[in-house]
């Protein structure tokens, strides 16, 4: 049974009521619950969410030397934090950087991941299922 934690970042608390042309009209609470069904017999999943970089640092921290994989999608800050780079970059637990969106089909400044290079995989641009594509590669 491998331990997954997805880690979601800023603003992703608002899944299923912002810009659902993007995002989607479901909330990661109940997306959460299909994945822990769909993968009942070979993960044990949790969840954090934050909107404060700190919080997401100290949760890679506390849990990347004791869990099997993190999927990781943090928003905003993907595109903004050395800080988050450099805590994935010192743990031991392999990160998959997961978005919702193609951020490549969005605005020029989603285009660069201080992220990326220090993670295992990306995996974007498929709605709620990068998810399930981020355990799946974990497993």
């Amino acid at each position: 049974m491998k331990k997954i934690l997805i880690l979601n970042g800023p603003n992703l608390n608002l899944l299923g009521v912002r810009e659902k042309g993007i995002y989607g009209d479901q909330s990661f609470e109940t997306y959460f619950e299909t994945l822990k069904e769909r993968f009942a017999d070979n993960a044990d999943l949790s969840y954090f969410q934050s909107n404060t970089e700190g919080f997401i640092i100290d949760k890679l921290h506390e849990v990347g030397f004791s869990h099997d994989g993190i999927v990781l999608n943090a928003g905003a800050y993907t595109h903004t934090s050395v800080a988050i780079a450099d805590a994935i970059a010192a743990i031991n637990t392999p990160v998959i950087e997961v978005h919702i969106s193609n951020v490549h089909q969005r605005e020029a400044f989603r285009h660069h991941s201080y992220l990326s290079k220090n993670c295992k995989g990306v995996i974007l641009g498929f709605g709620l299922d990068s998810y399930r594509l981020g355990i799946e590669s974990l497993i």
